[in-house]
């Protein structure tokens, strides 16, 4: 994702937020203004408060102090619209760059598609989709202060000077005196927020695991260690989080009383000029007002590093994401009829109009197999002859399905769930129910309703219903990993014999270590360390296979 145009450049988090910056430039240049001028007004005030003490106070001059009081008055009302306009153009930058963010990340997780979860973990996709997405706005906020800082200490080193060159010497050393001491603090922030982060994405992920596993975890009687473990990892975050709130607070102590020392500092010395004759009583005030106004761009300026440094840090998360290889989804033309489904590295086919299986006692094995024949990551695999990764995503993926055991189930009614994208066809979607033994899910009605994710379904009618849903899709070859594991040997018979109905003259690869689903296959490949160690009938490779044999009896429960 080179930095072309409407591409984001991704080969760094600084690259990418200059790649930002470039598709704001309208915006960061309205909140550079504003914040400039704002701050020009901050730093004149001071100058019409001494004339109006010099010449309207001291001179006792009622009219010209009521000229220059009405010039603060002035002053005073368009600084406030400055801000106002300022606060408004530093918020649109956060808003559009945030949500900028956003649509990326969505955009590239779409592209992903089921390689996601592959990928990267729910729990980090929901961090960064949440906190980075708005620190890397927040980051753009630092434009208006920050280069309306830089403009108000030009402007009051300027006025300053036309008083005496002595104090603006000691005003213009003292602002870089305050951001060479905090430039370590900023630097030992972006590093503790970097630990942090990647303490609070793991964090994350495990619990989105933990949660969609509660279940299980209860039923094991594991709801309890793993709970324990999430306070022991989470009382871990939280001591990287003081960590992280201590050099933000030195960086604070020190963004405000450093100015304070800088401030006695050249009031001080102004005060003895002013005693000697060297400048006026409006002049001192001046200096001590202009003094006291440099503390807000040092403080701007302070914690506009910080920002930029916290923008880098969640950058570096969002552009690992964003680097994560999509599918292509351009390619050539899969084959023109049926063919087989060739994966060299293990040496599993699939050949048109077959029920195929896979036994392994690794499930990683098979899941293996199933991705590469599926083009989910890097993969040898052919398709009458053609390589897999060659074929155009829009003709692979309606004709070679993946079924999860782990998809999501998204809310919606049972027809509806079932039919996917696709318009709903009642006759089969019932069809589809059959096969998959779902008639109990809903009682039969295919208007019932479905909750995000099946939480109102028993684990068996959530795997059932998948089943129901990849067999509508009526794909060309079916590629299904455990699709009976969660129901019973009454019901797991009966998918057996419905599946192998349902996918007659179509071809189908299941991974499975169910010995009735085995037994209907028309070939069993035995893999052992993730390659075929024998093919045949389930009751061939009994006789034949010790290893296969004491894998299908230990599954059945027998003794082997």
């Amino acid at each position: 994702m080179a930095g072309v145009a409407g591409v984001a450049d991704v080969r760094g988090p600084v690259v990418f937020l200059r790649w930002l910056a470039a598709r704001q430039k309208r915006l960061i240049a309205t909140a550079g203004f504003f914040g400039s001028a704002w701050m020009a007004g901050l730093t004149v005030m001071p100058h019409l408060l001494s004339q109006a003490i010099d010449r309207g106070l001291a001179a006792h001059r009622p009219g010209t102090l009521a000229w220059w009081a009405g010039a603060v008055l002035g002053l005073g009302a368009a600084s406030a619209g400055l801000g106002i306009m300022r606060h408004r153009s530093m918020t649109k930058i956060r808003l559009q760059v945030a949500l900028r963010v956003a649509d990326l990340i969505i955009a590239h997780a779409t592209r992903l598609g089921a390689a996601l979860p592959r990928s990267v973990a729910a729990g980090e996709v929901v961090t960064i989709g949440i906190g980075d997405v708005w620190r890397v706005g927040r980051a753009f906020m630092a434009v208006g202060p920050g280069v309306g800082s830089l403009c108000g200490y030009a402007v009051v080193a300027v006025l300053v000077w036309r008083i005496s060159p002595m104090l603006a010497a000691v005003v213009l050393a003292g602002v870089p005196t305050v951001i060479l001491a905090v430039t370590p603090l900023l630097r030992r922030l972006q590093a503790t927020g970097q630990r942090y982060r990647e303490r609070q994405g793991d964090l994350a992920s495990r619990l989105v695991d933990t949660l969609a596993g509660l279940r299980v975890l209860s039923g094991l009687g594991g709801k309890q260690a793993h709970a324990d473990r999430f306070r022991r990892e989470s009382a871990g975050l939280r001591d990287e989080g003081y960590r992280v709130a201590e050099a933000t607070s030195w960086l604070g102590a020190l963004t405000r009383g450093l100015p304070g020392v800088f401030l006695a500092v050249v009031t001080w010395l102004a005060a003895r000029s002013a005693a000697a004759g060297g400048i006026t009583v409006g002049e001192l005030v001046a200096v001590y007002a202009y003094t006291a106004i440099l503390t807000v761009p040092v403080f701007l300026l302070v914690e506009s590093g910080a920002e930029m440094m916290r923008g880098v840090v969640a950058a570096r998360r969002v552009t690992a994401f964003l680097g994560l290889p999509a599918p292509d989804p351009s390619g050539v033309s899969g084959p023109p009829a049926a063919a087989t489904l060739h994966d060299p590295e293990s040496g599993v086919s699939v050949p048109p109009r077959t029920l195929a299986a896979l036994a392994t006692a690794r499930t990683a094995d098979a899941r293996a197999v199933l991705d590469r024949l599926s083009r989910f990551g890097a993969t040898d695999a052919t398709w009458g002859g053609i390589r897999v990764d060659a074929v155009a995503a829009d003709d692979l993926r309606p004709r070679v399905l993946m079924a999860d055991d782990d998809a999501a189930v998204f809310a919606g009614a049972l027809r509806e769930v079932i039919a996917g994208r696709a318009d709903a066809d009642e006759p089969a979607v019932r069809r589809a129910v059959w096969a998959a033994a779902a008639g109990d899910v809903g009682a039969g009605d295919l208007s019932a309703g479905v909750e995000r994710d099946g939480r109102n379904l028993s684990g068996g009618q959530r795997q059932r219903v998948r089943l129901a849903r990849a067999l509508y899709a009526d794909p060309e070859v079916l590629l299904a990993t455990e699709p009976t594991s969660a129901v019973d040997a009454h019901t797991e018979a009966a998918i057996a014999q419905r599946l192998a109905q349902a996918r007659a003259g179509r071809a189908t690869l299941v991974a499975t270590s169910s010995p009735v689903l085995l037994d209907r296959a028309d070939v069993v490949h035995y893999l052992v360390d993730g390659r075929v160690a024998a093919s045949g009938t389930h009751r061939r490779l009994l006789a034949d296979e010790p290893g296969y044999r004491d894998l299908v009896t230990r599954t059945a429960g027998e003794p082997a």
